[in-house]
């Protein structure tokens, strides 16, 4: 389908966003009556919304993301920091879906999974049935093929038991990233600032398209999807668009995942990982893109030192205590109990002046 039957099929003859902000009505939420800071029916350039995107704290946290590798060390550099950039970017195609589409995948470590055994199959491991392509075009096979399963459990026992194309229950070993420039891309170092790069880059993708014509209509549709539809929207065209951009981000995590790793196996995509990705998103919170990194480190933290304290195979039990505790208490993750607590100082101090 070409660029403009796309588009067409995205919203039929009408003005991406004005229409919706025009004839939205007053109680409708803020994603169908306009952008943030901006009057109902305004298209803004794309400048503005790069602008709107990028803010001072996210300057400060980019100077702290820069320095980490260089005071912290190999172990907390590739195991904690690199490991949590990679499964944030999963995570964080979860929240895109859920956040702004109101839908829920449980098949986005699939969708990861798949990218990685595309890489494994078509690249270069210590597999014989490896086709050994260029690195380039196995790289680009990876992240496009987006292939969603509506059973992920499906998916884990497709390579649990094919040994053909998957090697069975022993997958593919020693799948490491290219020397480019001369550079080992899974030194602790490089390999972090590959997965900053890449998770930065997922992070101001998606916030860029919640200001996106596109992403507004998405939100419309996940507040209220017949009067979208009402208002000439293809509610369907705009789901699938939503699964297509989730599974490229989820794409590009699974191959980090396996070059961090160096492997890929059938455990890579079972029910256990599946449940995960659920975890680190519902963690961190479903309402801002940060919240699956927030998420994503805080499952490192715990899944590296929560042996030293606990028996390993009472891992999944402190996961779900953190988890449950997350749900009944803040339904919105770390980041509601962040915003709670801000609430509460600002609360405070907007007392104690008034006293004063």
């Amino acid at each position: 389908m070409s660029a403009a039957r796309w588009r067409k099929a995205m919203n039929v003859g009408i003005d991406p966003v004005g229409r919706v902000a025009r004839e939205a009505a007053p109680g409708q939420s803020s994603a169908i009556n306009g952008r943030r800071g901006s009057p109902a029916g305004e298209t803004r350039p794309t400048w503005e919304r790069i602008r709107d995107a990028i803010s001072p704290h996210h300057i400060v946290v980019l100077v702290g993301l820069l320095v980490l590798p260089f005071v912290a060390s190999p172990f907390l550099t590739f195991q904690v920091a690199g490991q949590s950039l990679a499964l944030g970017l999963v995570a964080l195609s979860l929240m895109f879906l859920s956040g702004y589409g109101g839908m829920v995948s449980l098949a986005q470590m699939t969708v990861a999974g798949v990218a990685g055994y595309t890489l494994a199959i078509l690249g270069t491991s210590s597999t014989a049935i490896s086709l050994g392509w260029p690195w380039p075009i196995a790289l680009f096979a990876a992240y496009t093929i987006m292939i969603t399963l509506a059973m992920g459990v499906a998916f884990y026992y497709l390579c649990l038991q094919n040994y053909t194309v998957f090697n069975g229950f022993q997958g593919f070993q020693k799948v490491h990233p290219p020397t480019v420039l001369g550079i080992d891309w899974r030194s602790p170092v490089y390999f972090y600032f590959l997965a900053l790069s890449l998770a930065l880059l997922g992070y101001f993708a998606v916030k860029y398209m919640a200001r996106a014509p596109f992403g507004v209509a998405l939100q419309g549709i996940r507040d209220n999807p017949r009067r979208m539809n009402a208002l000439g929207y293809n509610v369907t065209a705009h789901r699938v668009a939503a699964y297509a951009v989730a599974g490229l981000i989820a794409s590009v995590g699974g191959v980090l995942l396996v070059w961090y790793n160096g492997l890929i196996t059938p455990g890579s995509v079972g029910t256990s990982w599946l449940i995960n990705v659920l975890v680190i998103a519902v963690l961190g919170g479903m309402r801002h893109p940060i919240g699956p990194f927030l998420g994503a480190i805080v499952f490192v933290l715990l899944q590296t030192f929560a042996v030293d304290v606990i028996d390993r195979e009472r891992f999944n039990l402190v996961i779900g205590v953190a988890f449950l505790a997350i749900v009944l208490f803040s339904p919105d993750g770390l980041l509601g109990l962040w915003a709670h607590l801000r609430a509460r100082l600002q609360g405070g101090r907007s007392a104690s002046t008034s006293l004063r």
